[in-house]
């Protein structure tokens, strides 16, 4: 076996022998202590760590017997702890409360900047406190916190018009959940605003409805589903002072996207990230704040897609800019000079590097986190500028999640494997440890037994190694065949297999009860880097699901296995690879639970869809190839649609469109749809959507009643 999967499967009477006569000796966990409360002792509580307080220190979150937390800065040689002071002259927080703009300093002095009632986003603080800028009405404007005064920078937001505020598009998938909508980013010198101005006025309207009250209402969104038209979109720099807002040099009515921008670390230029509709050519252009004149610093061109740019590290002294590039096939380190040709490729192979941590311009080094020792792991590396063989930081057979000091002496990790409950240690980026914070496993953990979860491999129609997971039963019989549920996501670059301790003990109850749990990962999964994902290029969905079709064949070959009881489910676009598992690939899978599915890439955004298949115009072939609806008439298992009727990412109208074909056809199926919910739910749904799900598992898979704790305990 290849470095992919180290820890592959070796055969199930291998394993399971020894497990068995270890079960002997050990307890069982109850229904109480798997779904409400944990045996004393089973685990201990992890450290709260925090960022790094300075170079030399890292902040530690510690709660008192009355619940109070506290900051504490802790000495990162000696472990000496005392209370977390921010630095002079810094604000904790801004935030709207009431609609209106606050700031609260260190100190816990509350101040309101703005009262006039009407509703302010986003407020973000300036580099240098002294402002906050923020969105109102669709408008930008900043207010100085020394004076109160507010400035208003442009005028002329309305229900189609946007300015620092996101389109639907760019917030879901360019600019990230995270922003919160937010299109507005200061300048490291804080004297100019950059923001992004949008016109929905040619995106269409998709009407969600809502059931509330006597006669429902619409809520209509400006979503622009494949082949539509895009929002028209503008960059602006304004000063903070106000006046002339100088626009980037580009034709907004060109089809064609933005991507985050960069400010220079001295504030005298803003990077822009620019590609065609195609997404196959990425472009990074320099632009003057004061004129919006633009000059071409790097170009980049791939046969299939180009992602975006989260993160560019500018060198000092005008030496060049590092860029984290996948058009090897891989994604690498490379350093390119202003001019935007290249210096030199600082990482190669065929594996990923995951993020650039600090580029220590003094030691020539680079600090990065990568997939190198095996595609399910992450560790820290640091490398010369000059490129070379990459230091490995980190250790064992484990998974890190690192902090890495802002200068580079010391990182925190906090590690685990499928066997190993999670760790916390400090070490210096000389690979030493320094100090162990932290270790999940209790004094009482040993005492019980634990189905583990076993990473193995599968081999593809065409010959690829792809990995799996599989989580057997508990206290297993010889001869007995038990049931299979299959997890997954399936996206791109999405792959949910990684070397890590799982979270919470719901599989245990399952593993107790017979079921054999499975996750798997198909080529575009991210273990196969780029070159993996330009497989589906056109024709998204058909190789994911005969991955999967091929694993679960050779699982339904293990001793054990019931090929007539597998059950595969998922969400968003794991209900999409659910719904196909049931019509395209039905000759393998019997049941499955598909929640808030994509049913026809027609039917989803424009930018997420395209980039993986062109236009429908471009590709009409790939879009009904890769459509639910066309291979309906295969599906003969049982399929349970489950959509919240407010979905305002993935429409409901995907699973009533496959409702309409499975019922023209005449297929049995079920439907469960969630009023007024948008993509996923929490609360009183959430409640009701986990029992039912364990009553289907119950009911087709185990073929009993769902025990009577199901109902007290999710009242």
């Amino acid at each position: 076996m290849n470095k992919l999967f180290p820890a592959a499967f070796a055969g199930l009477a291998l394993l399971i022998s020894p497990m068995l006569a270890d079960a002997q000796t050990k307890k069982d966990l109850s229904f109480d202590e798997i779904w409400k409360n944990q045996p004393k002792g089973f685990y201990n509580s992890l450290p709260r760590i925090g960022e790094w307080a300075d170079n030399d220190a890292y902040i530690e979150i510690r709660t008192d017997a009355n619940g109070k937390s506290q900051s504490y800065r802790v000495t990162a040689d000696k472990g000496k702890a005392s209370v977390y002071v921010p630095p002079v002259g810094t604000h904790n927080v801004v935030y709207v409360k009431d609609n209106d703009v606050f700031i609260k300093t260190p100190a816990g002095e509350e101040t309101r900047l703005t009262n006039n009632g009407e509703e302010e986003k986003n407020p973000t603080l300036s580099p240098d406190e002294k402002y906050v800028a923020f969105t109102r009405n669709n408008n930008l404007y900043a207010v100085e916190v020394a004076s109160k005064k507010e400035t208003q920078f442009t005028r002329d937001g309305s229900d189609v018009i946007y300015n620092g505020w996101a389109s639907w598009v760019y917030y879901e998938e360019i600019l990230g959940r995270a922003t919160r909508y937010r299109a507005f980013w200061w300048s490291p010198d804080s004297r100019h605003i950059a923001f992004m101005r949008f016109d929905d006025t040619k995106v269409p309207i998709f009407p969600i409805y809502s059931e509330v009250g006597q006669h429902g209402y619409l809520e209509n969104t400006r979503y622009p589903k494949a082949g539509d038209p895009n929002p028209t979109v503008k960059m602006g720099i304004v000063p903070v002072t106000g006046g002339h807002i100088a626009w980037a040099d580009f034709d907004e009515q060109e089809d064609q996207y933005f991507g985050t921008p960069f400010w220079t670390p001295d504030g005298s230029a803003l990077w822009m990230q620019w590609m065609p509709r195609d997404q196959n050519n990425l472009k990074i252009y320099a632009i003057d704040p004061a004129s919006g004149k633009k000059k071409e610093m790097y170009d980049e061109k791939q046969d299939t897609w180009v992602d975006w740019y989260y993160d560019v590290n500018f060198l000092k002294n005008n030496k060049g800019f590092i860029v984290l590039s996948s058009k090897s096939g891989w994604d690498h380190i490379y350093h390119y000079n202003m001019d935007g040709s290249l210096n030199k490729q600082i990482t190669n192979g065929d594996w990923r590097v995951k993020d650039v941590l600090l580029v220590d311009e003094k030691k020539n080094l680079v600090y990065f986190t990568a997939r190198k020792e095996a595609t399910t792991r992450y560790d820290l590396y640091k490398v010369s500028l000059e490129g070379g063989t990459p230091t490995r930081l980190t250790f064992g057979d484990y998974s890190h999640s690192v902090k890495l000091s802002p200068s580079g002496k010391y990182f925190i990790t906090t590690y685990s494997n499928l066997s190993t409950p999670t760790k916390v240690a400090l070490l210096n980026t000389n690979g030493k440890i320094i100090r162990e914070l932290g270790d999940m496993k209790g004094p009482e953990f040993d005492k019980y037994n634990l189905a583990p979860t076993l990473l193995t491999s599968y081999k593809t129609r065409d010959g690829l190694t792809l990995p799996m997971t599989i989580m057997w039963p508990l206290h297993m019989e010889a001869g007995k065949k038990y049931p299979v549920l299959i997890s997954v996501y399936g996206g791109p670059d999405a792959g949910s297999i990684y070397e890590i301790w799982p979270r919470g003990l719901a599989k245990q109850w399952l593993a107790k009860e017979g079921v054999i749990q499975v996750t798997i990962d198909n080529r575009a999964g991210g273990h196969l880097g780029k070159i993996g994902m330009n497989y589906i290029h056109r024709n998204l969905g058909i190789h994911e699901i005969e991955d999967f079709m091929d694993a679960t064949r050779w699982l339904n070959t293990r001793e054990g296995v019931n090929p007539d009881k597998v059950c595969i489910t998922g969400g968003s676009f794991g209900g999409y690879m659910t719904c196909m598992a049931l019509t395209y690939g039905a000759d393998v899978f019997k049941y499955g639970i598909a929640s808030f599915s994509v049913t026809d890439w027609q039917l989803y955004d424009s930018h997420y869809t395209e980039r993986y298949m062109d236009t429908p115009a471009d590709n009409p072939e790939g879009y009904k190839n890769t459509a639910v609806m066309t291979h309906a008439d295969k599906y003969k298992g049982l399929l349970r649609i489950v959509h919240g009727t407010m979905d305002d990412n993935v429409h409901m109208q995907n699973s009533i469109q496959l409702v309409d074909k499975l019922e023209d056809l005449n297929k049995h199926f079920e439907f469960m749809l969630y009023p007024g919910e948008r993509h996923g739910w929490g609360g009183l749904k959430s409640r009701h959507s986990t029992l039912e799900a364990y009553r289907f598992y119950y009911n087709n898979l185990l073929e009993k009643q769902l025990p009577k704790e199901f109902y007290t305990h999710w009242k």
